[in-house]
């Protein structure tokens, strides 16, 4: 199996063993929280993680009730986008002890060329995209050193400027926030701003696992638990909805995925603005943690079906579309979350990297030819939609096949720090005091 993937960490077990045919016998208790999911009802945290501790044929209960429930919420249609991902910087001050995407002098991982996106570059791309038939770019990048707030509000402007109808999924949590303290404004006020620019939407990136005790080891710098909540607050608030994900396998157990879900499920139950829950697992290859020998090698393959499973039941019937990143999960491993409670593929991506420089095997693109026979292998119906779950227009889904091929990216060398003569404050927020 090629490094980086699920498959190379534990070889899928017999789909009958996660999904498949009737579930045998299982205690009282399981059946409890089970009905109780399917019924609507929360779980608490420790129903939940008696789900994440499903064994032997326990597993294929849990899959089995997720995916009835897939089935009554979304039918047999399983929806993606056609995307096209542009990380516009990999130089990053943060020191995140998952990343091996980050690149420069104050990174932990100093392998592989700092880049810096021209503006020209990033509008050439997202231009390339619509002419495919994409309806969404997916903008996250590095929190680069000479980056403020203004410097999003200008990528958004740009974009927009080229492609007005093209959907703008981007900025992380942590570069909102960024973004608002380096102008001096409040979030709402900043989100506003960058909802006059021209941005659609979030991506409920930088969350890792939403529990401080996790936080300190993964990245005690970055925005904690309670901040990435009120950024997403404040995003649905102004009207902008967002994506939610998880990021497991390391050194996190089932009591923080199941705070995590449960904290997602109580935002959600105020705001109502996440659009799907996306499990994102844990590759190690290149990860600082992994290289110094303080984290595991990724989820298992039972885990990262369970996080899929669980979600829908955790979550149901608040967020109602769960994602499995055929990125990170491999084509074997996406069948298997379709058959347990998944009912969307993500993007295309056209280009990705950041998985990818962690040493995932699977990534850049997945043209919607393949999308779709991966889909109708499973006897599912495929379909196209928009980052809102919107239809997509007819000219762009007959233009996203049959696509012409990718024109060469550049990835303009990082520009040099002598744009300021003053030195720029570097805001951490699980450092700065006065955050």
């Amino acid at each position: 199996m090629p490094p980086g993937s699920i498959q190379a960490m534990l070889p899928p077990p017999a789909p009958s063993a996660l999904a498949a045919g009737p579930s045998a016998p299982i205690g009282d208790d399981l059946t409890a929280i089970l009905d109780k999911a399917q019924d609507g009802s929360d779980l608490s945290e420790a129903e939940v993680v008696r789900l994440f501790e499903a064994r032997g044929t326990e597993v294929a209960a849990v899959c089995n009730a997720a995916d009835a429930l897939r089935r009554a919420v979304n039918g047999d249609t399983v929806t993606y986008v056609v995307t096209r991902n542009i990380n516009y910087t990999n130089v990053c001050y943060f020191k995140c002890q998952f990343c091996a995407f980050s690149k420069g002098k104050l990174s932990e991982n100093l392998r592989g060329k700092p880049y810096d996106l021209d503006i020209d570059e990033i509008t050439r791309r997202a231009l390339e995209a619509w002419e495919r038939g994409g309806v969404e770019v997916c903008m996250q990048g590095g929190i680069h050193p000479e980056y403020t707030g203004e410097t999003y509000l200008e990528i958004c402007r740009a974009v927009k400027a080229v492609t007005p109808d093209m959907h703008v999924h981007a900025f992380s949590p942590l570069e909102v926030w960024q973004g608002a303290k380096t102008l001096g404004l409040a979030l709402p006020d900043y989100l506003k701003m960058l909802l006059d620019a021209g941005l659609g939407s979030l991506p409920g990136t930088a969350a890792e696992v939403l529990d401080d005790e996790v936080r300190a080891i993964l990245c005690p710098d970055k925005v904690n638990t309670a901040q990435w909540l009120e950024v997403m607050e404040a995003a649905h608030t102004a009207g902008l909805r967002t994506t939610a994900t998880i990021m497991y396998g390391h050194v996190d157990r089932p009591e923080h995925w199941a705070r995590h879900l449960l904290r997602l499920r109580t935002l959600q139950k105020r705001s109502g603005g996440f659009t799907e829950f996306v499990p994102l697992p844990f590759v190690a290859e290149e990860a600082p943690l992994y290289l110094k020998g303080q984290a595991r090698r990724g989820p298992t393959f039972r885990e990262a079906v369970l996080m899929h499973a669980v979600a829908r039941l955790a979550l149901h019937p608040h967020i109602p579309s769960i994602q499995t990143s055929w990125v990170k999960m491999g084509p074997e491993g996406v069948k298997a979350c379709l058959n347990a409670g998944a009912n969307d593929l993500g993007g295309t991506l056209m280009n990705e990297t950041i998985t990818r420089a962690a040493g995932a095997a699977f990534g850049q693109e997945m043209p919607p030819e393949a999308m779709e026979q991966m889909i109708r292998d499973l006897d599912r119906t495929p379909k196209q939609r928009t980052t809102l779950y919107a239809d997509v227009p007819s000219v762009q889904t007959d233009a996203s096949f049959g696509a012409a091929e990718l024109g060469d990216v550049v990835n303009t060398p990082a520009r040099k720090y002598e744009r300021r003569s003053e030195p720029r404050v570097l805001h951490r927020p699980g450092l700065d005091a006065a955050d």
